[in-house]
C-alpha cells in the first residue's frame, strides 16, 4: 500500500449515527455501484458510523462501510475468533487470565468496525440487565484472586454516565480489586459524549483507571477527538491506545508513524497493534505476519520506543496474547507458542505473504 494522502472531510454537523446503506449513499460516503454487495454484507452486521467518524477521509471510512468482501468465507474463519466463549462463566464476563476478568456491560458501540471480533454480537442487545451486573460483580467478589477488571463490549463509555458511575462505585466496593482498564472507541467516534459528566462517572469509584483508546488511521483524530482526549489526560486519566492493522487502511510505514507520533502529541501512549483477528467476513482486511514484522521493522527504525507499539497476535482458541515478532511465532508462522510455552497450530493461508 502505497501512503495514502490524509483527505478528511470537513468536520461532520452534530447530528444521527448513519444506520443504513441508503443513508451512506445520501451522504455520499458510498457510491451506487457497490450498493447492491453492501446491502447484503449489512444484513450479515448491521451498519452504524457516527457522525464524527463520517468527517473521516475515504482511506479511514474503508473500515466502518458495508462491502460485498464480507460475504466470502475462508477456511481459517472462526465464529469465536479469540476464545470469549470458553472462558465465559455468566453473561458478559470473561476470565481467562487468574488476576483479571473482562466485564461487558453493554453490547452498544458508538460505530460498527466490519472486522470486529465481535460482530457476530456487537449492536445485538443493550446494556446487561442489572440482575445479570449483580452477579458479574459477585463473581468478581468471589474469586479473591482477580485484581483487575476490564471494562469493554461494545463500549462502556455508551452506558450513561448514571450507569457507569453506578459500576464504578460498585467495583470499587470489592477489596481485592486494584485497578480498572476501559477499551473504548468513544473518544474519536463519540467525543461529545466527553465532558465533565463522563469524568466524574469515570473516577466516581476511586480505583486508579486505565483507558485505552481504539484508533486505527490519523484521520479519526479530528478537533472534536484532540478536545475529548485533552479533557480525560487533564483530569489526571491515563490513555493508551490499541490499533488493528488493517489491509488497505493502515498497513503502510508512513501511515503507522502518522498515527503512533500523532497519539503521542496527544498523550496517548501507543500500546499494542494488533494484528487482525480470524472473524469470519474480514479476510480482506488481514495482513500476513510476515508484512506486519517488516512494518514494525521499519517503524522501529523511525519511531522513539515512547512511540512504539508491542505488535500482538491473539491466539485462535482463547490461548493469549504474544508479541508477533518475537519466538512465540514460528518462522514461517505456522504455529505459535502461548506465555505456558504450549505449541497450537496457526492458519498457513494467514500468515503468509499472498
Amino acid at each position: 500500500m502505497n501512503a495514502p494522502s490524509r483527505q478528511a472531510r470537513s468536520p461532520a454537523p452534530p447530528g444521527r449515527p448513519l444506520t443504513t446503506v441508503e443513508a451512506l449513499v445520501e451522504a455520499g460516503l458510498l457510491g451506487q455501484a457497490k450498493t447492491a454487495g453492501a446491502e447484503r454484507a449489512a444484513e450479515a452486521f448491521p451498519v452504524r458510523l457516527s457522525p464524527a467518524l463520517s468527517a473521516a477521509g475515504d482511506i479511514a471510512l474503508r473500515q466502518f462501510l458495508p462491502d460485498a468482501a464480507e460475504l466470502a468465507r475462508v477456511p481459517e474463519d472462526l465464529a469465536d475468533p479469540i476464545g470469549d466463549d470458553r472462558f465465559s462463566p455468566l453473561p458478559g464476563l470473561v476470565h481467562r487470565h487468574p488476576d483479571r476478568v473482562l466485564l461487558k456491560p453493554t453490547l452498544a458501540c458508538p460505530v460498527h468496525c466490519r472486522f470486529c471480533f465481535r460482530r457476530h454480537e456487537v449492536g445485538s442487545t443493550g446494556a446487561l440487565a442489572p440482575e445479570e451486573v449483580a452477579d458479574a460483580l459477585g463473581y468478581i467478589r468471589e474469586h479473591k484472586e482477580i485484581r483487575e477488571v476490564i471494562l469493554t463490549g461494545g463500549d462502556p463509555l455508551m452506558l450513561s454516565h448514571r450507569r457507569l458511575e453506578a459500576l464504578s462505585r460498585d467495583l470499587a466496593t470489592i477489596p481485592h480489586l486494584k485497578l480498572l482498564r476501559i477499551h473504548s472507541r468513544v473518544p474519536v467516534a463519540d467525543p461529545g459524549r466527553i465532558g465533565e459528566a463522563a469524568i466524574e462517572a469515570l473516577k466516581a469509584g476511586g480505583l486508579p483507571l486505565f483507558l485505552v483508546v481504539h484508533c486505527n488511521h490519523p484521520d479519526e483524530i479530528g478537533r472534536e477527538a484532540v478536545a475529548a482526549l485533552a479533557t480525560l489526560v487533564d483530569a489526571g486519566i491515563p490513555l493508551l491506545s490499541q490499533t488493528v492493522l488493517l489491509k488497505g487502511v493502515n498497513d503502510d510505514a508512513d501511515l503507522l508513524a502518522t498515527l503512533f507520533e500523532t497519539l503521542l502529541e496527544h498523550r496517548v501512549k501507543p500500546y499494542y497493534l494488533h494484528h487482525g483477528d480470524l472473524v469470519p467476513g474480514a479476510a480482506h482486511f488481514r495482513c500476513s505476519l510476515a508484512e506486519g514484522r517488516a512494518l514494525m521493522t521499519e517503524l522501529r527504525r523511525r519511531l522513539s520506543g515512547l512511540a512504539m507499539p508491542t505488535y500482538i497476535l491473539d491466539i485462535p482458541g482463547g490461548h493469549g496474547k504474544v508479541p508477533a515478532e518475537e519466538a512465540h511465532v514460528s518462522d514461517n508462522g505456522t504455529s505459535v507458542r502461548d506465555a505456558t510455552g504450549e505449541t497450537h497450530p496457526y492458519p498457513i493461508a494467514n500468515a503468509q505473504d499472498t
